[in-house]
């Protein structure tokens, strides 16, 4: 009861401090290897916490695992990758949210905001750190920002089949109606002789027909 009491003070809404690595992502659209980053967020504390990635451009990023949790004193973590690398977006700044709430509640209790930008390339920018009216208008770029909720994305999506074409099913008719005619030899049947295929002939429409099936099942 005494832990508990002590530990309620902390877990007012808005002011659990929130740690995150690194505090800025920078994306080069001429290096592919920068368009995915790494957010890592630390749970330094004795219980669970539950997170949800926000973004003010969420149509530009795809993130991992938007939502989730972080076991007590361990961290996650959360891959965002860039796709939309186009030159009208050079020196735009988007900015990530995170939010973190306890496993029970639902509100948050603490947040913490990665800003976001893309640069045609990280040969062309010295390593000097970033002049303060560029910081003054990305503070009042973001004043009255809307964040959204990330979509998440665990798996690469892949176009819809179209089924068999027509082609492959008249194909695969024909093979059957090869396989039902009479074996050339056959004196009992009915059909024409010159219909009469001989066994390495349905040998073949056989094997076609397996191919065939293969293809049809795979689409």
């Amino acid at each position: 009861m005494q832990q508990q009491q002590h530990r309620q003070p902390e877990l007012v809404e808005g002011s659990l401090p929130v740690f995150v690595f690194p505090t800025e992502l920078v994306f080069y659209a001429d290096e592919q290897t920068s368009h995915k980053q790494v957010l890592t967020l630390y749970n330094p504390y004795e219980f669970a916490l539950k997170f949800k990635v926000l973004c003010t451009a969420p149509n530009k990023y795809t993130v991992v695992d938007s939502t989730g949790a972080v076991k007590p004193q361990c961290c996650v973590d959360i891959v965002i990758r860039h796709r939309d690398v186009r030159a009208c977006h050079y020196g735009v700044y988007d900015k990530f949210r995170l939010q973190v709430s306890e496993q029970s509640q639902r509100k948050a209790l603490g947040r913490k905001e990665v800003t976001a930008t893309l640069r045609p390339s990280a040969s062309q920018e010295p390593p000097s750190p970033r002049p303060q009216d560029e910081e003054r208008r990305i503070k009042e770029q973001f004043a009255d920002s809307e964040f959204f909720e990330q979509t998440s994305s665990q798996t690469e999506s892949r176009p819809a089949a179209g089924g068999p074409s027509l082609l492959t099913v008249l194909l695969g008719l024909v093979c059957m109606a090869a396989l039902m005619l009479p074996t050339l030899g056959e004196h009992e049947s009915t059909v024409p002789v010159y219909l009469h295929l001989s066994v390495n002939k349905k040998l073949v429409a056989a094997y076609v027909l397996g191919l065939l099936t293969m293809v049809i099942l795979r689409t």
